[in-house]
């Protein structure tokens, strides 16, 4: 068994019926789309955590709910890495306060934050990244959105 060496948070993130991507453009190649999120750090006390500072990283924004809702596993040199997927509602978002350092380099390309309608049509017709997010979001609206309606318990008691 391959140990896990790397792990990514990722939100399918909605607004409203909107869902918020990130565009990225780097010079020789085309234009693609991703979700908000990134790798899970040591000072991360949990992965949800991870996701949290991230979309206040890349957004400036804050979540009012997350659920864990799909798992990408990848063999990676050296063992697995592993995208947990979230869906997501915003809270809010202001992107003058975004910290990510990413923002800085403008050798990595450009970083637009989007809005789609969340459609299955919609979803389809991007470049989103990773393949295997994409194909589980626009199969998957109806259940993305009723999980967020009705959150999954964390703990049941007797």
């Amino acid at each position: 068994m391959l140990p896990i060496i790397k792990r990514n948070a990722r939100a399918i993130l909605l607004d409203g019926n909107e869902l918020v991507l990130i565009k990225r453009t780097k010079p020789g190649r085309e234009p693609y789309w991703v979700t908000v999120g990134g790798g899970v750090e040591a000072e991360d006390a949990s992965i949800e955590d991870a996701l949290h500072r991230e979309v206040f990283e890349e957004l400036g924004g804050r979540l009012s709910n997350a659920e864990l809702v799909h798992l990408i596993t990848d063999e990676l040199d050296g063992g697995l890495g592993v995208q947990h997927i979230f869906a997501a509602r915003l809270a809010q978002m202001d992107l003058s306060v975004r910290t990510g350092t990413e923002f800085d380099k403008p050798e990595r390309g450009g970083y637009e934050v989007v809005r789609v309608p969340f459609t299955s049509a919609a979803v389809r017709e991007l470049n989103l990244m990773p393949p295997e997010l994409a194909e589980f979001a626009a199969s998957n609206i109806s259940a993305i959105t009723a999980v967020l309606e009705t959150p999954i318990r964390k703990a049941q008691q007797r």
